[in-house]
């Protein structure tokens, strides 16, 4: 089973290969649920570590309905990870109903080839998702993030192991949401050949939790959360 860790950071990128873990996904803002991580942070990484680095290409958070200057930004930030010698590419668009947007996604697919392309977390929010797992593999997604359509990968395991006896090893359904130490043994039990993780925890500054910003009439108080090296090698020692 591989194990695909999300990265925020540099020293998250940094723990998540120390730990063996197989690849990362590399974005920013995980708290609104993860965006395109800047040119300097993706070059950073690429320099730093050897594994394969996948980048999530999300031009903002909110919903996965772009418009033609989003899809634009969209194309041009792949083009940019290609460029830099990125492995792969998670990424997606949805319609007006939340139905995957198969036209748009599946130019985004074909621009960028050769890279492996990972259908994100949208999915989750598909009224058709075995329809669309098909669609999907029409189109040449290589996988599928998902939760199985729930707000965790443990609660969503039976559609999850629907998904994967749908797609007939004709494309990879990789779960993610949740997964931790505790429950990850439910997803190779169940024949899951790769998991998503963050394997995170939170990095202190100043005061724990929080970090003090000069004006709170501004600026919220936020927390950072970073990949913990010591779950990442509990995960792989579980896993293989």
């Amino acid at each position: 089973m591989k194990l695909e860790i999300v990265s925020t950071s540099v020293q998250s990128a940094i723990h998540a290969e120390k730990g063996r873990a197989d690849r990362i996904e590399l974005c920013s803002e995980l708290t609104v649920g993860g965006i395109t991580p800047s040119y300097g942070l993706i070059r950073q990484v690429l320099e730093k570590i050897s594994i394969p680095v996948f980048v999530l290409i999300r031009p903002r958070s909110g919903n996965f309905v772009y418009s033609d200057d989003e899809f634009e930004i969209l194309k041009k930030d792949i083009q940019i990870c290609k460029d830099l010698g990125c492995a792969g590419i998670v990424s997606g668009v949805l319609n007006e109903d939340n139905s995957v947007d198969f036209i748009r996604t599946k130019k985004l697919i074909e621009l960028s080839r050769p890279l492996s392309f990972t259908f994100h977390r949208a999915f989750d929010l598909t009224p058709h998702p075995f329809d669309d797992l098909d669609k999907l593999i029409e189109i040449g997604a290589e996988r599928i993030l998902t939760s199985g359509q729930n707000d965790s990968a443990e609660k969503g395991l039976k559609i999850l192991v629907k998904l994967k006896e749908k797609a007939q090893n004709r494309i990879t359904i990789l779960p993610g949401g949740g997964i931790n130490a505790g429950n990850v043994h439910l997803f190779k039990e169940n024949g899951f050949t790769e998991i998503h993780a963050s394997a995170s925890s939170v990095y202190h500054q100043d005061e724990p939790f929080k970090i003090k910003l000069n004006s709170e009439k501004f600026f919220d108080e936020t927390k950072l959360f970073e990949s913990d090296l010591e779950k990442i090698k509990v995960l792989t020692q579980i896993i293989n």
